[in-house]
């Protein structure tokens, strides 16, 4: 936690939401509270909302008059652990939707996924279709796949029958497998670093923060989570998205999602803003985080523009 506590954090608000099932999750509000739009930047797999702090920052600048929230996953950061049968894909959709009613009951909203949170926004948009168009404006999927994870890049370690004796493992001795994590972090720390970043340097800063991450999420979270990914298919939602305007981005170095998941999903959506940041590798988002912010400043003025008549054909039905 000491490296995450160094990172310097626009103004913000915290705002307490409790799911059904009685999880607490942290979330938190930046910028204006009247906002007209709202945009929600959700995070990937073992990170949390620090991961968008430099993305957020360059997006308040850009849009000074939105509103963005960013929360913590059930069992990242600092939102409260939860059963693990509740530690899939399918659920988060739901927890997004509780978050969504809470800081965003009105007015329109765009959803930026990174990896796992581009799937629980694919879910999300499966899940809610009704709401595409109208609460829902646009859509952001960053680094993210529909379908077929397990199938490319390091995704195929997934059919490794490693796995589940190692899923086997953290639900019969959690404590002992955490302790055995945190070990097996420092060991692995290179090839991690290898998986996650391009053939860029990265700054010594972006790679304590990521480590952090990785490090204080718990072993029962990285690895119940596994099994959703294997079977994870939401290429459904890809053609409700194409009523919407939609940004596809990744890194052209990135080995745990690579180019080729993209670019499906941008052939699948019409008019989706297709991005490739030359170099990057999975944790774009830290690597080039204003590049990533202009993508979704684009976004967020195509969909401004979309939400307009929209909500002049509501005002004048009313």
């Amino acid at each position: 936690m000491s490296n995450i506590s160094t990172i310097a954090r626009s103004a913000q608000r915290r705002v307490p939401v409790s799911t059904r099932d009685g999880v607490e999750l942290a979330v938190r509000e930046y910028g204006r509270r009247d906002a007209d739009l709202t945009v929600v930047l959700i995070h990937g797999h073992c990170l949390r909302t620090e991961s968008w702090t430099d993305v957020r920052d360059a997006l308040l600048r850009e849009h000074a008059g939105a509103k963005v929230v960013c929360y913590d996953h059930r069992g990242h950061g600092d939102s409260a652990t939860a059963s693990r049968q509740t530690y899939n894909i399918e659920q988060l959709g739901h927890d997004l939707h509780e978050v969504l009613d809470v800081v965003a009951p009105t007015g329109p909203v765009v959803l930026v996924g990174h990896s796992m949170g581009g799937m629980t926004v694919l879910t999300y948009v499966d899940q809610y279709r009704h709401e595409v168009g109208t609460r829902i404006v646009g859509v952001g999927l960053v680094a993210t796949a529909a379908s077929g994870l397990a199938d490319a890049g390091f995704g195929r370690l997934l059919h490794n029958p490693i796995v589940p004796v190692f899923q086997a493992a953290v639900r019969r001795a959690p404590r002992l497998m955490q302790h055995a994590k945190v070990l097996a972090c420092k060991v692995f720390a290179p090839i991690v670093r290898t998986a996650e970043f391009g053939d860029r340097k990265v700054s010594q800063r972006v790679l304590a923060l990521a480590e952090a991450m990785h490090n204080a999420t718990s072993i029962v979270t990285m690895a119940t989570f596994l099994s959703a990914f294997k079977t994870f298919d939401r290429t459904t939602a890809l053609a409700t998205l194409s009523t919407i305007p939609t940004m596809i981005l990744c890194g052209s170095a990135d080995l745990m999602t690579p180019p080729s998941h993209s670019v499906a999903m941008a052939a699948a959506v019409d008019y989706a803003d297709f991005v490739q940041i030359d170099g990057a590798g999975h944790s774009v988002i830290l690597e080039q985080p204003a590049q990533v912010a202009q993508a979704i400043a684009r976004l967020v003025g195509r969909a401004a523009r979309t939400a307009r008549p929209a909500r002049a054909q509501l005002a004048l039905a009313a």
